[in-house]
């Protein structure tokens, strides 16, 4: 049985309406050992018959066996398996990859063996040696001559020790001296037991193999045998183990490409760094800002303390001044929320009057004592225990402007108006310790003296907020969150039941406005993104046109479509990583720069760069240039290998 079979082979090509027939049914046998030579003159139909053999174009008519098996019948997969290990291509324009060295070029096709990596190197010197250019294995392309990139298509076209050797105008692009080196070396590989085919339209090159088979029109002619072929060994063994390039391969053919394009790579990846470092440094300087302002606030009072008050029905019936009252189904509410530690009645008024030394000032507001203050505030003294009252620095100065620490230990009067149980106006008088000064808060006593003191004068204290003290500041939002969650029904209508006052709901609404701020000046920011995207859309497309001969390489020694475009895929990660790790590096530096310069001009950093911040630069850049590789990665991979490798 032959090694390679044409039945009645036909091949015609469609220019627009019109069918042009190239092949009017080729019948062929060939077998190892024989170095063929077809002949004939351009338009004649040879590269069309070898395209054809080779595997690079399976749509014709009749059929082609290799082997006693169907080459027209076969799957893609198996086509791809066919080029890989069962043919090799010899192009006249050498059809090398120029950003990989020479040793890189014939490495390309070994990995799709089942050698290891050692034994990949090996055999590639080995071949590289083989044809005379072992001295030679880290050079590009570039710097080789005509004779030399030839002899690399052939150690390539041998990687993977495959049984047909096709040269397609072999010593086209030749000199005489290289032109005898370059059959000297095809008759070489036909003596080894393969089948050598070489397309040539010279009457001297055809004349130096074993066989000659003129094609004119079309049409076999002459089939004649000038010298016997080769003797070859029996029972040769075809069955290879049949792998192809693995993800880490293309990553590395991906890579290669843009080493050896670095110039405009760092171009595009600084253009991508600039868009995914706006986003960074916003959502850093938006961190920074509102843990600056909440630190700030926070210095005013304990941050684990949350002051709530009950929300008055919004139905103009707000007459009862019970209504504001915190009651004992409130407290329990309060106390049933996780992590809350400790729950405080409390009494909060507007405008008591203090006496001294026979001066009087009304102060603007006053409250009981609660964890909302801040012991670390208190200037001079201690907190206050029972009879005792702790004076908010302003409010003593009001009393004693120059010696206003020398009231610790005196005694003042508050006068409270208010009603008594008959709902009648009244005044509350209390005489009380001064025990300390403090800076912020708010002047207080304890609620029980409140309390005590109220009763003589016939007035019942009620609550009318209570304070919560939460176990951790990181579990204050959720607690303020399910204190929000609590709802009441007026008329008909659904309404929060408890309000959050003081400091801590205003840095909560802070929070909420600063955040949105942020995020839209991060939105806007990211418009760059789209910028980037659009740009590493055109620069892959213009590589898929750059590198149209490459990939028809890749694909004439076997690669998959899917090896093509993760290849591509591949380029696109690399580019979205690199600009993703440059923009943090970026960002990271601006915010050393801007913190140094808030640092010496207020004690302060307001950047704030989290590592979560950063990655989500990272892994948005990569997202953002896989997204704008799909489109060039999936029309690379549709490319027609045959129309790749004629492509200039």
């Amino acid at each position: 049985m032959s090694l390679l079979e044409l039945k009645d082979v036909k091949k015609s090509f469609m220019l627009g309406k019109k069918k042009f027939p190239v092949l009017k049914g080729i019948n062929l046998e060939l077998n190892r050992g024989e170095f063929v030579s077809i002949l004939g003159e351009s338009g004649g139909g040879k590269t069309t018959l070898l395209n054809t053999i080779g595997g690079l174009d399976s749509q014709f008519e009749g059929d082609i066996l290799v082997d006693g098996k169907s080459l027209k019948k076969g799957s893609d997969k198996a086509l791809d398996n066919y080029r890989s290990h069962t043919v090799g291509f010899v192009f006249q324009s050498f059809h090398l990859i120029s950003h990989l060295t020479i040793l890189e070029n014939v490495l390309v096709p070994l990995e799709m063996s089942s050698l290891s990596k050692s034994e990949r190197v090996e055999r590639a010197k080995d071949l590289l040696k083989k044809v005379g250019l072992e001295e030679h294995v880290t050079k590009h392309t570039n710097q080789l001559s005509g004779g030399q990139k030839q002899r690399v298509a052939i150690a390539r076209a041998l990687a993977n020790d495959p049984e047909i050797i096709i040269a397609d105008e072999p010593t086209g692009a030749l000199d005489s001296q290289n032109t005898e080196e370059v059959l000297k070396i095809l008759d070489d590989i036909a003596k080894e037991g393969k089948l050598v085919i070489a397309v040539t339209h010279s009457q001297t090159v055809a004349d130096y193999g074993t066989r000659i088979v003129h094609l004119a029109d079309g049409v076999i002619d002459s089939d004649k045998t000038i010298r016997d072929s080769y003797k070859i060994e029996e029972n040769i063994n075809s069955n290879k183990k049949i792998t192809h390039l693995s993800f880490m391969d293309t990553f590395r053919l991906a890579w290669e490409h843009m080493l050896y394009t670095k110039g405009r790579n760092i171009l595009i990846i600084l253009g991508a760094a600039i868009g995914i470092f706006s986003v960074i440094l916003m959502l850093g300087l938006g961190s920074g800002v509102t843990g600056y302002i909440n630190g700030e606030m926070t210095k005013q009072i304990n941050p684990n303390a949350i002051q709530v008050t009950k929300n008055l029905p919004q139905n103009g019936a707000n007459s009862d001044t019970d209504s504001i009252n915190i009651t004992k189904s409130d407290m329990k509410n309060f106390k049933d929320i996780d992590n809350v530690q400790k729950v405080e009645k409390a009494y909060f008024l507007q405008s008591p009057k203090l006496n001294y030394n026979k001066k009087n000032t009304s102060i603007p507001y006053f409250q009981t004592w609660n964890n909302t203050e801040k012991t670390g505030d208190i200037t001079k003294g201690s907190k206050p225990s029972n009879g005792e009252i702790i004076l908010l620095k302003s409010d003593a100065q009001k009393l004693d402007k120059k010696h206003y620490k020398n009231l610790v230990g005196k005694t003042v009067k508050i006068y409270i108006s208010t009603l008594d149980d008959d709902k009648k106006p009244t005044q509350v008088a209390i005489d009380l310790k001064v025990s300390g000064i403090i800076k912020s808060g708010s002047s207080a006593i304890t609620y029980d003296t409140l309390k005590s003191a109220a009763k003589k004068s016939n007035v019942t204290i009620k609550p009318n907020f209570a304070t919560l003290t939460v176990n951790e500041t990181k579990n204050v939002k959720p607690v303020q969150d399910k204190i929000k969650s609590y709802q009441m029904t007026v008329k008909n209508k659904k309404q929060n039941k408890y309000m959050i006052t003081g400091v801590g709901a205003i840095i909560d609404q802070l929070n909420t406005y600063l955040n949105l701020a942020f995020y839209v000046l991060a939105g806007v920011a990211g418009i760059s993104l789209i910028v980037s995207a659009i740009m590493i859309i055109v620069v892959l497309y213009i590589s898929v046109s750059e590198r149209t001969q490459e990939i028809g390489i890749l694909r004439a020694i076997g690669a998959r479509k899917k090896d093509i475009r993760n290849m591509f895929v591949s380029e696109s990660f690399l580019i979205g990583l690199v600009s993703g790790v440059f923009a943090v590096l970026i960002a990271y530096g601006v915010q050393l720069l801007i913190n140094n310069a808030t640092q010496s001009a207020f004690k302060a950093t307001i950047v704030s760069i989290s590592p979560g911040n950063a990655i989500f630069g990272i892994v948005i850049s990569i997202i953002i240039s896989l997204l704008a590789a799909l489109a060039p990665a999936r029309r690379a991979a549709k490319l027609d290998p045959r129309d790749s490798l004629t492509d200039e």
